[in-house]
């Protein structure tokens, strides 16, 4: 039977970019996860009957909030659920397994690349049908209800089982528990070329190494790249994801990733490596002794797209997040398709795959992903490096440093400076904003400023307006410098830095990064007073 539970709202439950994200003792507060999910389901429009999907990255507190959630959803009229074997579904596999299954929409568990455990951080989203994360209108809707939410009802009952696959009832709701891996994989066998890829692993020679970083992407790189590929055994550490993931950082980028960055810069280290994040929808690739950044590898896919089955007909075009590098518009510009700019956040990258108008898209923040999904997907983007490996025969050096030359090198780097006090951070973008108006034309360290903005996005599909995404200032050579708060901590603000260069010189395209930025570095703190103002001498993180 069902029981109605009165309740109070939580002032805290606006959901960012990403859903709701907490600390697990957050979530821990009674009421606070109930009224958050029904809060959901009373804004996301006539559930009865519907197909929900569940799943998450496996972080601790996932399998006792699915239990909630199956016990709110039979109360919402929920026909039928589909949940990933022990709670699990990678975020771009818990897409697939939506658009699959036609499912009214799903609930990701997941603080993607953010710590887990006890005393970590928990999160909590709502995807579409179309398997993407829902956009505004949703999530602000889920805000205004949370805020006057005076009761819920749940059912009271013992939980289900979600140790075995097969089905189950809960009265009359049919609860499906999924394998979490055969969707996806099954989706990346009929995008990329396994045969070449298998052949590319089992010769003898090529070695690579998949950093899981004890999260949810293990069991979905030892199922595609150890069992049905043939890479050796090994080839994917740290693969068991744990509900800590081992008391890491499950963010894959060259700090978080030491280990993987170790090997693959030691003398006899892999030709190629890779790692993903805490819930599967980023990527880090790296060759033998060379990091490629997300931009370059966005562009890298896209200019080698033809050699995929999958794209092997064209591009419809690239979209690529404000923050990013340029690299990818060369590429654009040389196919002669459409490239968008749009803010931070893969919803806006969503509208746009829905209407037929761009086939990759991809974010500086280790994001990179097709139309065959809506989100991002960490072990596609290394499906696809592997792929182009397979068939052109050559190191990731050579294929980097050939683009290099072929469309000239965009420099690039991103400076992190996190849980700095909010009241700072806002400092530091106050301090920007009021310089804006009065910066184009000036001459800043040699630069001359082409235009200064708070970037806004006219979305070309649904028309929306997204204001304040990031400050840009643009100088004439085509150098950009770009602030950012992030949306996707949960202790203080994460101030992001972006700071790119263009260079075409042939002879200057192989340079240190942080040394040939080093100018525009310098003037991004002199502009945003970022010694000044927090006292941090230098970035938590470089990438």
């Amino acid at each position: 039977m069902s029981t109605t539970i009165h309740s109070q709202p939580f002032i805290d439950q606006r959901p960012g970019t990403s859903g709701l994200r907490k600390r697990v003792r957050v979530f821990q507060q009674k009421h606070y996860l109930e009224n958050f999910v029904q809060a959901m389901f009373d804004a996301i429009g006539d559930t009865e009957n519907q197909t929900l999907v569940i799943g998450g990255d496996g972080r601790f507190y996932n399998e006792t909030a699915i239990q909630t959630i199956v016990k709110m959803a039979i109360v919402n009229g929920f026909k039928r659920l589909i949940i990933g074997q022990h709670g699990l579904l990678s975020t771009p596999a818990a897409s697939c397994v939506i658009r699959k299954y036609n499912a009214f929409g799903g609930v990701i568990l997941s603080a993607s690349h953010n710590p887990a455990g006890q005393e970590g951080d928990f999160g909590i989203k709502f995807n579409i049908r179309n398997g993407g994360p829902a956009p505004e209108s949703i999530t602000e809707a889920i805000y205004q209800l949370s805020q006057k939410i005076s009761s819920y009802q749940i059912m009271d009952c013992d939980d289900i089982s979600l140790s075995e696959t097969g089905t189950q009832y809960l009265q009359d709701m049919q609860i499906d528990i999924i394998d979490p891996v055969a969707d996806y994989a099954e989706l990346m066998a009929d995008i990329f070329d396994f045969p070449a890829i298998r052949a590319l692993l089992c010769n003898g020679r090529f070695q690579m190494r998949f950093d899981a970083m004890h999260a949810i992407t293990g069991p979905y790189a030892k199922e595609i790249l150890e069992k049905r590929l043939g890479a050796e055994t090994g080839t994917v550490i740290n693969g068991v994801p744990q509900a800590d993931f081992a008391g890491g950082h499950p963010d894959p980028n060259l700090t978080y990733a030491a280990e993987l960055v170790e090997e693959m810069f030691a003398e006899t280290g892999p030709d190629f490596g890779a790692a993903s994040d805490g819930d599967g929808d980023r990527n880090m690739i790296l060759g033998h002794g060379i990091f490629v950044t997300p931009s370059d590898s966005l562009a890298i896919l896209a200019a080698n797209a033809e050699l995929i089955p999958a794209y092997q007909k064209g591009l419809k075009g690239i979209a690529r997040s404000m923050p990013t590098s340029q690299a990818a518009d060369r590429v654009a510009q040389a196919l002669n398709i459409s490239m968008y700019e749009t803010p931070t956040g893969w919803k806006f990258f969503g509208n746009l795959m829905d209407a037929d108008m761009v086939t990759l898209c991809g974010e500086e923040s280790f994001g990179t992903g097709s139309n065959h999904i809506r989100e991002k997907d960490g072990l596609w983007a290394v499906l696809f490096w592997l792929n182009i490996l397979a068939i052109r025969q050559q190191s990731v050096s050579e294929i980097v440093r050939q683009h290099w030359q072929k469309f000239g090198r965009n420099y690039y780097t991103r400076h992190d400076y996190e849980e700095i006090p909010t009241e700072f951070a806002n400092q530091l973008i106050e301090r920007l904003q009021i310089q804006l108006a009065d910066l184009k034309g000036k001459s800043l360290n040699g630069y001359i400023v082409d235009y200064a903005d708070n970037f806004s996005y006219h979305d070309p599909v649904d028309n929306s307006i997204a204001e304040n995404q990031g400050i840009r200032i643009c100088f004439t050579d085509g150098s950009r410098i770009i602030f950012r708060l992030s949306g996707t901590g949960t202790q203080g603000a994460t101030l992001r830095v972006y700071i790119e260069a263009i260079e075409d010189n042939p002879d200057k395209l192989f340079e240190d990064t942080q040394t040939r930025l080093k100018d525009l570095i310098a003037l991004a703190d002199e502009l945003a007073g970022i010694k000044s103002i927090t006292g941090r001498t230098a970035p938590t993180v470089i990438t």
